[in-house]
């Protein structure tokens, strides 16, 4: 796993996340999304024990990872990096992180959902190995009542991801 490179001095490192740093998760997240999760939703998560990882910067919340472990997988719900820290390696590294400790737990895939507009997170996904493997309709909000579509993928824990092989 490799840590990417910034231009903090700064080193950085991985807590989990507690109902203290909500204030923080709901800056980025309202920064990162256009329907982001609510308080609630981060509270309902920590409450039910899900893996909820940190990524600080000095003292700065800079990225943030939830996940849910089920019987032999693992269902990533929510990642997101600060918007002026995107494009630094950040979420790839989260990924590095929640991927060992899936195997750890001892989960043999990992899923997720995106929506189909956000290009930018699918392609990340790819070049880390996650397959499309369907098309869940109408899952996301949308504006004004419509809905949005979710690409859903998979990733094959025992393969070795893109990013091991190639540093941000």
């Amino acid at each position: 796993m490799k840590t990417p490179s910034t231009a903090s001095a700064d080193t950085p490192r991985l807590e989990p996340l507690g109902p203290g740093d909500l204030d923080a998760v709901l800056a980025i997240e309202q920064g990162a999304y256009s329907h982001p999760w609510t308080r609630g939703n981060f509270s309902d998560a920590l409450a039910s024990g899900y893996w909820a990882q940190g990524l600080w910067l000095g003292e700065t919340l800079t990225a943030y990872c939830i996940a849910m472990r089920g019987v032999d997988e693992t269902h990533l719900l929510n990642i997101a990096v600060r918007p002026d820290c995107q494009g630094r390696g950040w979420g790839r590294y989260l990924l590095d992180v929640l991927r060992a400790w899936s195997i750890a737990q001892g989960a043999q895939w990992l899923w997720l959902e995106v929506r189909e507009s956000n290009l930018r997170a699918q392609r990340l996904y790819r070049a880390y190995g996650f397959a499309r493997v369907g098309l869940r309709k109408g899952y996301y909000p949308g504006g004004r009542e419509q809905r949005e579509n979710a690409v859903v993928m998979s990733l094959a824990l025992k393969a070795s991801p893109a990013s091991e092989r190639a540093a941000p």
